[in-house]
Order: structure tokens, then C-alpha cells, then sequence
């Protein structure tokens, strides 16, 4: 990994104003990211989390403090930084080829060549069958790979992926679980998850941050040890410490909502 962060947050403190009252949303919150790493954000809700991936994408600029993304100043939205929702947000009047080249239309790279790396992706993920399908004729998992498909045709070199995978069936979503994981160590990106599965976090990351609420902060920083980091997310639950790592982070999460009510 290179010693340059490829995401880099600094004091960052954000505060929404509204026409009655300041709330302070982000308080002094510092998190570097490497190349390749992949870092989960756990908390209790209205601790942050989606504000912090918002702001790495350039959708939110912090009160103050500084965003960096490979190496410049965040100053707003920027193609090397893909956004994964929880929804899956196809149109459904195109076909699931037309909707996994939104991206690259929207930032004029669609061509022969992005089209053919598109329909590579697709294959990729299982779903060479669909390009001319509809979005209805889709279950939902697979519309979530076209929606990995769509956020990965541009060649972003960070993913963020906001909870992703919590409207899905667990069979599905440890299915998709095992394919993101892959699929970034493949393409070699840096990824930050936004999650409130706690085992999802530990057996897919590298580092899971935990924040507290009122206002979001940095409260502790797991780092993931090599046997349940090296393994597949499936398999990675399985692993010697998960349940030992699993109760660690639960336990600090715990303290940070009884401290929250």
C-alpha cells in the first residue's frame, strides 16, 4: 500500500443550520484510507456516517476542516469516486445494459470501448443473460450487481457503498457480500461501507471505525487481523477471533447508544 492516503479526512466538523436552530453533526472526525484498503463505518443512527461518505464524494463540503481524494481537496463531485446505495435506483424503462452505461453517459465516456468493458462487468457478475432485460424481470440481488456494474463501469478508483446490501434476504446478501469483496480485491479499489451489520463489517473489512452520536465522533478503530481479513466473507465468520472481534465491537457500540439515550 502506498504511504499516500488515497482518502484523507482532517478535523473535519459539519454542522447543518436550519431556519430554528445549529446542529453539529460532525465533530473534529480524522480517517485516512489507503490504496486497496477496505474500511467499514458502524455507529448507532444519526452518528454521521452517510455525511462522511457525502462529503468524500464531493455531495457535502464540511463546515470546516479539510476532504482530500488522492491528494486534492474535495470541492466537489468527481468521477474517481463511485456511490453504491441501498437502492438500486434502475430506470425502469431501460434495458439493464442502458442502465449500467448511466454513468458513463453522464460523463461522456460512453463508447464502443466503455460498452464492451460494461458488458465485461456484466459477466463478471453473472448477468451476461440480462444487458437486454428490463429491471422488473430482475430479483433483487441481481439488481444490486447491476447497480455494482453501473458504479464500477466508470473506473472509479474509491467505492463508496452506503448499506448497500440491507434490503436484501441473507442468503443473498452474504452472496453479494463474497462478490464485492472480490470484485474490489480484483479491480484494486479502495472501498469505505457504511453498515449497521456488525458482522457484515468485521468479516468483510480491514479496519472497522466505530463512531458515537450527538455529535458523530471517532470513538475506537478495530483492526481486522490477517486470517479473518484474508478469507471470503463467508468464510471469514468462521474464522479463529471473529466472535471474540464481533462482541468487541458490538460491546463499543453498545456503550456509545446507552451513552446516546
Amino acid at each position: 500500500m502506498s504511504d499516500v492516503p488515497v482518502v484523507g479526512l482532517e478535523d473535519v466538523t459539519q454542522v447543518y443550520v436550519t431556519d430554528r436552530e445549529a446542529t453539529l453533526a460532525i465533530d473534529r472526525f480524522s480517517l485516512t484510507v489507503q490504496t486497496g484498503e477496505f474500511v467499514s463505518l458502524v455507529g448507532p443512527s444519526g452518528c454521521g456516517k452517510t455525511t462522511i461518505l457525502s462529503m468524500i464524494a464531493g455531495l457535502l463540503l464540511p463546515s470546516s476542516g479539510q476532504v482530500h481524494v488522492l491528494g486534492r481537496a474535495v470541492q466537489g463531485p468527481t468521477p474517481v469516486v463511485g456511490y453504491m446505495l441501498q437502492q438500486d435506483y434502475l430506470f425502469p424503462w431501460r434495458t439493464i445494459l442502458e442502465n449500467a452505461m448511466i454513468g458513463l453517459e453522464l460523463t461522456g465516456q460512453k463508447d464502443e470501448t466503455s460498452r464492451a468493458y460494461t458488458l465485461h462487468l456484466l459477466e463478471e457478475m453473472g448477468l451476461q443473460h440480462t444487458a437486454n432485460m428490463y429491471p422488473h424481470q430482475l430479483s433483487g440481488g441481481m439488481r444490486q450487481r447491476v447497480a455494482l456494474v453501473r458504479t464500477l463501469a466508470t473506473k472509479p478508483d474509491i467505492l463508496l457503498l452506503d448499506e448497500p446490501f440491507s434490503a436484501l434476504d441473507y442468503q443473498t446478501k452474504l452472496q453479494l457480500e463474497d462478490l464485492v469483496a472480490f470484485t474490489m480485491k480484483q479491480h484494486k479499489k479502495t472501498a469505505i461501507l457504511v453498515t449497521h451489520d456488525l458482522s457484515e463489517a468485521v468479516a468483510i473489512s480491514d479496519r472497522v471505525i466505530v463512531l458515537e452520536s450527538h455529535p458523530g465522533r471517532l470513538r475506537k478503530e478495530f483492526q481486522i487481523p490477517d486470517a479473518i481479513r484474508n478469507a471470503e466473507p463467508f468464510y471469514a465468520r468462521e474464522q479463529e477471533g471473529f466472535n471474540a472481534l464481533f462482541h468487541e465491537v458490538w460491546k463499543e457500540l453498545e456503550t456509545t447508544e446507552r451513552r446516546t439515550t
